[in-house]
C-alpha cells in the first residue's frame, strides 16, 4: 500500500516520494488563522536519554527549501537544515527525562513534551499539527495528523529541530559516559549498546523499565526498580535561547 506521502511511477513501480507542503498552513492563513505551530518529538524507542520535543511556527516569507521528514535527511543535511529553521522560524525545545517516561510511561511523557514546547513557544499559536495520532492538551486548537512529519511542512521543520537537539545531547552525554557509544547509536538499543550496558551497567540516563537495562540494573547489584525520583525537565525557547530548569511537577 503507498502511503499518502508517495506515489506509484506508472512505468516501472519505483515509489516517488513527496516532500511535505505549506497548503495546510496557508489555508489556516487565508482564514485569518494564523500563527501556526508544527510539533514532533525524537527518541520515543531509545534505551538511554530523554524524549526530545520541538514546536515551531515558520514564517510563511521564509520556508527554508528542502524540509522534510527527519528520516529522510543525512545528519548533515538536517543539521543544515537547523541552522536555517533556527534563523528564520519561532523555536522551541522540551524534554522529559527518564525519570518522567519511567513515572508517566513512554506515550504520556512524549504528549507532556510536546504539550510544553508548544506553550514554551515565543507566540502562542493558534492552530497546531501534530505527528501522530493523538492531540495535545493544548489552549488552542490541536490537529493530529498520522505520517505528519511527511505531510505538513512545520511538523517536517519540529522533526528537524527535535532530532538534531537531541543527537547533540546525546553527544553531550557520551562525553560524561565513555564506553557506552551514545554518540553512535544516541542511546537506542543496538548491538553495541547491549554490550556495553550489559558491561558496564545502566547510567542516571537510562531508561530503568526498559527490560535490557532492567536486567543489566539487577546484574550489577541494583534493586528492582519500583519508584523513581523526581527528575528535571529543560526549555528552551527561541526567543532569547536560554534554559530554564524546573523541578518535575
Amino acid at each position: 500500500m503507498v502511503s499518502k506521502t508517495a506515489k506509484r511511477a506508472p512505468r516501472n513501480g519505483a515509489i516517488v516520494v513527496t516532500p511535505p507542503t505549506f497548503r495546510r498552513e496557508r489555508a489556516l492563513l487565508k482564514r485569518g488563522v494564523w500563527p501556526v505551530a508544527g510539533c514532533d518529538e525524537a527518541g520515543r524507542g531509545p534505551l538511554a536519554g530523554p524524549v526530545v520535543a520541538a514546536a515551531v511556527i515558520l514564517d510563511p516569507k521564509r520556508v527554508p527549501k528542502g524540509l522534510d521528514d527527519s528520516k529522510r535527511l543525512t545528519r548533515e543535511r538536517r543539521e543544515e537544515l537547523f541552522e536555517e529553521i533556527c534563523a528564520t522560524a519561532l523555536v522551541s525545545v522540551a524534554f522529559a527525562p527518564p525519570s518522567r517516561i519511567e513515572r508517566d510511561n513512554i506515550l504520556r511523557a512524549s504528549l507532556w513534551a510536546l504539550a510544553r514546547a508548544v506553550h514554551a513557544l515565543p507566540e502562542l499559536p493558534k492552530h497546531v499539527f501534530v505527528d501522530g495520532r493523538d492531540r495535545l492538551d493544548t489552549s488552542c486548537d490541536c490537529e493530529a495528523v498520522i505520517g505528519g512529519d511527511g505531510l505538513v511542512v512545520s511538523i517536517a521543520a519540529a522533526s528537524i529541530v527535535a532530532k538534531v537537539s537531541r543527537d547533540r545531547l546525546m553527544c553531550r552525554l557520551a562525553l560524561d559516559h565513555p564506553g557506552y557509544g551514545f554518540e553512535q547509536h544516541m542511546g537506542y538499543g543496538v548491538p553495541a549498546h547491549l554490550e556495553a550496558l550489559d558491561r558496564l551497567g545502566p547510567t542516571i540516563h537510562h531508561r530503568r523499565f526498559f527490560a535490557p537495562v532492567a536486567a543489566a540494573h539487577r546484574k550489577h547489584g541494583g534493586e528492582d526498580v519500583v519508584g523513581v525520583p523526581d527528575g528535571i525537565e529543560a526549555v528552551i525557547s527561541k526567543s532569547d535561547f536560554r534554559t530554564s530548569v524546573s523541578p518535575s511537577p
